[in-house]
């Protein structure tokens, strides 16, 4: 019989935070009291992954919860894909497409091998998840995915907080488009604050390179009022708009959906960003992490 949810209170609030460094600063796994064997992963205070070791199908981050909707639209509910995953945190989104989709393969790039090893000791993977992890750059990762591969590319890559400028180009999406198959999808958690310039040029970018674009924030960022998650999603065939926004619209923390025309509106003609022209994403105000 498993443990009532007082005693998985108690054992959580027994466990210790573990504090490490790791390639890309000081990384810290703190026990989560409100669930048995959770864990909250923090790179240099700025959090990067929640993971409940007994329910990997929960989602505690709002923008891990959108490319969570995005996971689950990507094919009938229940059948196996190919994923490739470019930056690991926690794994917690394989854990996720593990627990979801049985049987499916993916591949984690994650450049941080030291996050890595600590994550692989402390928040082991299903031994029977067909999981295998990279420890190299996520663009030369990409690099070594066999054409046509995917089903689906999940670029989450943050260093100090920011996205590099070489993931965030015209180029590297050249790279993502010949790892997908013809009908797979992209999607990339984008952050970004007031006027909102690299989330425009990001989009801008993805639609130059795919048919079909939405995106998905909630209202504050939309309007320019604070710093915060954007979730992209891109493809060569028709995106599932509606059953995305009545996901992300019903969510504790709602999200609204934009696509086609409007999306067009709000990027304004925004610049397509190139190699040449690239740069990181903007750093978070202090405040966001406080």
């Amino acid at each position: 019989m498993g443990k009532s949810r007082n005693s998985r209170r108690r054992s959580a609030a027994a466990a210790e935070a573990v504090v490490e460094p790791v390639d890309g600063g000081l990384a810290q796994l703190i026990p989560d009291p409100e669930r048995g064997r959770a864990w909250t992963l923090l790179i240099d205070g700025a959090p990067q992954s929640h993971v409940d070791l007994d329910d990997p199908g929960y989602l505690s981050f709002e923008y891990q919860r959108r490319l969570g909707h995005v996971i689950d639209l990507v094919a009938p509910p229940g059948r196996p894909v190919q994923v490739v995953h470019l930056g690991g945190g926690a794994f917690t989104l394989a854990r996720y497409v593990a627990a979801t989709r049985p049987r499916s393969t993916q591949q984690i790039v994650e450049r941080d091998a030291a996050l890595v090893q600590l994550v692989r000791r402390e928040l082991p993977l299903d031994p029977n998840a067909r999981i295998r992890v990279r420890s190299v750059d996520a663009r030369e990762g990409l690099g070594k995915v066999p054409e046509g591969w995917a089903d689906l590319v999940i670029a989450d890559v943050f260093s100090g907080a920011r996205t590099p400028a070489h993931l965030t180009s015209t180029e590297f999406l050249d790279e993502v488009r010949r790892v997908l198959r013809p009908e797979g999808a992209y999607a990339a958690n984008l952050a970004d604050g007031p006027p909102l310039a690299h989330l425009r040029g990001q989009i801008a970018t993805a639609a130059a390179r795919f048919a079909e674009v939405a995106v998905v924030a909630d209202a504050g960022v939309w309007r320019g009022k604070r710093f915060g998650n954007a979730v992209l999603m891109a493809a060569d065939v028709p995106l599932p708009v509606g059953e995305l926004t009545r996901r992300c619209a019903s969510d504790s923390h709602p999200g609204r959906v934009e696509h086609g025309r409007e999306l067009r509106d709000f990027t304004g003609g925004a610049v397509v960003v190139t190699d040449a022209v690239a740069v990181a994403s903007p750093a978070p105000p202090p405040s966001v992490f406080r």
